[in-house]
């Protein structure tokens, strides 16, 4: 059972909050009745006893204290609502935290304007972010750091999520839903929201730059090798002899620093490759194919979808907008 607290801040979005609880608790609703377990365990984290997100109109009272938390698998950040730099410092008491609980692994996943909140820890420096459009120019401001992803919807880096404005938090939603169980259930949880699944929303708008982040120089030069051989098939062996490391101790290092396997993260480095292509040239699906190192049409196909969420042809007739021959 995955270990989810969701933030009950001042200065912040109530419906936010109450959606979240409400996606989570209906997941565990669906196992129940499917005759499983509960797949989370969510609970409300607060600074006091009754916290006011929205006004003096509507507390929350929270499941728990910030002393009586263990470590998460998950900590969510609801957008902050009224004067940003105020409604950090309303929070701040949450910041160290957050930080310490992301080193030992846990992950965090900010909704909209708790990208702000999130900043302010200094876990985004260097890396990409998602929040609403309208507040970029004040981001980038007050985070020089942080690379903002205009227009993008859910983001996802190191073990870090976010998404962009208004209800598009209910992407990122389904995209935790997807990775902490399956495809199924995201499905079945959209259907029941009315929401769109459709990866066009959600990881085909995601930017994958490589987790690195980390202190080993060894998985460091082998993803660079990664990078720089787009073009071949690259076999585990073949990069932990390069980086001259035990196959078995590369895969645990590279796993541990990555949270991808050797093997999901070729196949990321090489979609989004392909993707770059599809978007700006007009090569056809052999050659992108070809171009990153794959021979076999029905795997790349297979691989693609799965992580975008469209066919290569799709995602072409999407985002590919130079003109027809």
């Amino acid at each position: 059972m995955k270990k989810i607290y969701i933030l009950a801040l001042e200065n912040s979005v109530l419906q936010v909050i109450a959606g979240t609880q409400y996606c989570f608790a209906t997941i565990n609703q669906f196992q129940l009745q499917a005759g499983k377990e509960a797949a989370f365990d969510v609970k409300l984290l607060g600074l006091k006893n009754q916290v006011f997100p929205f006004g003096p109109n509507f507390a929350v009272t929270p499941d728990l204290l910030l002393e009586e938390t263990e470590k998460a698998d998950l900590i969510i950040i609801p957008p902050l609502f009224g004067d940003i730099p105020t409604a950090i410092e309303s929070n701040k008491e949450f910041l160290p935290w957050m930080t310490e609980q992301y080193h030992q692994g846990t992950e965090i996943a900010s909704l909209c304007l708790g990208a702000f909140f999130l900043g302010a820890t200094g876990l985004l420096d260097g890396k990409k972010v998602s929040t609403h459009w309208g507040f970029t120019d004040l981001f980038r401001e007050m985070y020089p750091e942080v690379d903002v992803q205009d227009g993008s919807i859910v983001t996802e880096e190191s073990g870090i999520y976010s998404s962009g404005g208004a209800n598009s938090y209910w992407n990122l939603l389904l995209h935790l839903v997807e990775k902490y169980t399956d495809r199924d259930t995201a499905i079945t949880l959209s259907k029941y929201f009315a929401i769109d699944i459709d990866r066009n929303s959600q990881s085909a708008f995601a930017i994958f730059s490589g987790q690195k982040a980390h202190q080993d120089e060894a998985i460091k030069k082998a993803q660079e090798l990664i990078e720089e051989m787009i073009e071949d098939k690259i076999s585990v062996d073949t990069l932990a002899d390069k980086v001259a490391v035990g196959r078995r101790s590369f895969e645990r290092r590279f796993k541990r620093v990555t949270n991808n396997s050797v093997l999901e993260y070729i196949q990321r480095v090489k979609i989004e490759a392909a993707k770059r292509s599809f978007e700006s040239t007009m090569k056809n699906i052999s050659e992108v194919m070809f171009d990153v190192g794959y021979s076999d049409t029905k795997a790349f196909r297979t691989t693609f979808k799965k992580i975008t969420g469209l066919t290569p042809l799709e995602y072409r007739n999407k985002y590919n907008k130079l003109p027809q021959n």
